[in-house]
């Protein structure tokens, strides 16, 4: 299965990412199928610089996106739908919010 997920580049303590479609089991930093654009985080008007055809091109062909590169592309109106929750909390730290919220709330 084909996945459009963020690669890691740039300097350390400075990272930026690559989009790229890769096989879902293949390493992120090994080969990949296309280079679909960057994104830097730490510029906030010109930081993601999507290839949009392409990557409509690869979700019209079966290519899922990662959790991130949903919400990404929700945010810039590539495609539609809700976001996703990116993050994983396990049982065990669900309940430990938990009670910490009760017991100031």
């Amino acid at each position: 299965m084909l996945a459009i997920r963020l690669q890691r580049v740039g300097k350390t303590k400075y990272p930026t990412y690559r989009l790229i479609v890769s096989e879902k089991s293949r390493d992120t930093q090994g080969k990949y199928v296309e280079n679909l654009g960057t994104f830097n985080p730490h510029d906030k008007e010109k930081g993601f610089l999507p290839k949009t055809d392409r990557i409509k091109y690869w979700l019209e062909k079966g290519a899922v996106p990662s959790p991130t590169i949903h919400n990404l592309l929700l945010k810039n109106k590539i495609i539609d739908g809700k976001t996703k929750k990116s993050v994983f909390l396990s049982k065990k730290r669900q309940a430990k919010l938990e009670e910490k919220k009760s017991a100031k709330g």
